[in-house]
């Protein structure tokens, strides 16, 4: 019986829509809200690298033109960062730029897609989990600035609404949160789907060499190690806002409340808490990362750190 590799996983993400353009294409036109349909692709090798010093390299894991010059890039976010956005504009803003040389006019240039596939819960508070994003005018949100065009995906909250559905859209989502690390048995309408089924010969475990799936490994354990550092950070971070904040409020109700104190300054508290957290808690994802051998690069990546902070720990 054959086994699977999670399909998420930096390799086989990489494998399927890096190396496969029908595929690639499959999916962008399955996901994206687009007018006109990609009828062809090619990939664009090269990194997109920020001017900005204070800013790491930027490295996406799909990007491609289709033959109208419009651009798509396409990104598998295992673990939600804050970074992770600012990541996203830079990446969509900068191939949008880098259309433009001297031979070329502003009125030429085509617009960029960005889609985002996260498997992570980032809205909460919202039950959709797609998330269409593009410039509008705030009274008027018919009218629209064009050039940039961003798509999130919440993996986790993906659920079909009947498996029998044979939506594309619905079958690819499906692809990549049903298959998991180890997983033996796949729904036959899954197979049915001539793309889902050609995908699914890549993500066999047979297909892949032993020091490759020894890369797929660490990059597997280096999320899980992310994971758990993130949780443990933000239990700490809580409970450090709320005794600051439970002290707070006490000293603030004696004038204004004491009801009122404590609800305020437990909230500010804990805000304060997550604060300071969140960089130790990205310091010890680095950390933990570089004692597991991967690269500065990867590690800065995984953790949403600037390359500089990462060589700084390398250093101590």
């Amino acid at each position: 019986m054959a086994r699977y590799l999670d399909p998420k996983n930096d390799l086989t993400f990489k494998r399927i829509f890096g190396e496969h353009e029908h595929l690639c294409m499959s999916l962008l036109n399955s996901l994206l809200p687009l007018e006109d349909k990609i009828t062809s692709i090619k990939y664009e090798t090269g990194e997109l690298i920020p001017e900005i010093p204070a800013l790491k390299d930027s490295i996406v894991d799909v990007r491609c033109t289709d033959t109208t010059g419009r651009q798509f890039i396409v990104e598998m976010q295992m673990a939600w960062t804050k970074s992770f956005t600012t990541r996203v504009l830079l990446n969509a803003s900068k191939a949008y730029v880098k259309q433009l040389d001297k031979s070329k006019d502003y009125e030429l240039l085509q617009p960029v897609y960005s889609l985002n596939l996260v498997n992570t819960v980032f809205e909460p508070a919202q039950p959709e989990y797609y998330h269409h994003y593009k410039i509008v005018n705030i009274h008027n949100t018919e009218k629209q600035i064009k050039g940039l065009e961003f798509v999130f995906v919440e993996l986790p909250k993906f659920t079909p609404a009947s498996l029998s559905e044979k939506k594309l859209q619905v079958l690819w989502l499906r692809f990549l949160t049903e298959i998991e690390d180890g997983t033996e048995e796949i729904s036959d309408d899954l197979k049915e789907a001539q793309d889902i089924r050609e995908a699914l010969d890549y993500v066999e475990r047979n297909a892949y060499t032993k020091a490759q799936l020894i890369t797929y490994d660490r990059f597997r354990d280096a999320i899980m190690t992310q994971r758990t550092i993130v949780k443990d950070s933000e239990a700490k971070g809580e409970a450090r806002g709320e005794a600051r904040g439970e002290a707070r409020g006490e000293a603030r109700g004696e004038a204004r409340g004491e009801a009122r104190g404590l609800q305020k300054g437990m909230a500010i508290g804990k805000q304060e808490g997550l604060q300071e957290g969140e960089q130790k808690k990205a310091l010890a994802i680095a950390a933990a990362l570089l004692k597991k051998g991967m690269s500065p690069q990867e590690v800065a990546d995984i953790a949403g750190l600037p390359l500089t902070e990462v060589g700084e720990l390398i250093q101590k």
